[in-house]
């Protein structure tokens, strides 16, 4: 059983990662997104078993109990995200690297059992103020909502120096290619 490598990026909400992840997942045939498992509604466009794995939370709960997750973590109150052991398996046996759009806390806990198989990114937005721009603009969360990921957000930019690198997205088009740098050099090693 062939182990590939790991490219976590984390970042507060609103801050670009999905962007780049997308960006890389164009430019690199030999990436894979890893498909979270949420308890949380499907919003907008996104779609069960590509954006996420939509589960209940009984589900979700009984997965946690059988050890089926690297990671878990109730990000908001009463909402749990997770990375499922299985999904970073199916990437491996494609013969694959695994790259992530996860939570701070996740992405940490990813880097700590992977260690040197996996590189963790920070993606840090220009300002709190811009951030709070961006998911104000997306128009897909209740004020309550938003004042939630206001407040994580906050604590989440404190952990940019616990991660391997710090990729600064103040330019898109720039985060983008300094993200295929980084990714390149990883895969190279």
């Amino acid at each position: 059983m062939k182990q590939g490598k790991l490219i976590i990026f984390s970042a507060p909400s609103g801050a670009g990662k999905t962007t780049i992840v997308k960006h890389l997942l164009q430019k690199f045939p030999n990436l894979s997104f890893s498909i979270s498992a949420t308890t949380r509604e499907l919003r907008g466009s996104e779609q069960n078993n590509a954006d996420y794995y939509f589960i209940s939370k009984e589900d979700f709960l009984h997965k946690v109990a059988h050890q089926e997750f690297v990671e878990f973590e109730e990000v908001y109150n009463g909402t749990f995200y997770g990375t499922l052991r299985s999904e970073i398996q199916r990437i491996w046996n494609e013969g694959k690297h695994v790259i992530f759009d996860i939570d701070v806390e996740g992405g940490l806990r990813l880097k700590r059992k992977y260690e040197e198989d996996a590189l963790a990114i920070f993606v840090q937005p220009p300002s709190l103020a811009v951030l709070k721009e961006r998911l104000t603009g997306r128009g897909t969360d209740s004020v309550e909502k938003l004042q939630e990921r206001f407040e994580k957000a906050e604590k989440e930019l404190a952990y940019a120096d616990k991660f391997d690198v710090v990729l600064k997205n103040y330019d898109l088009e720039i985060a983008c290619a300094e993200a295929e740098v980084l990714v390149m050099e990883f895969l190279n090693k």
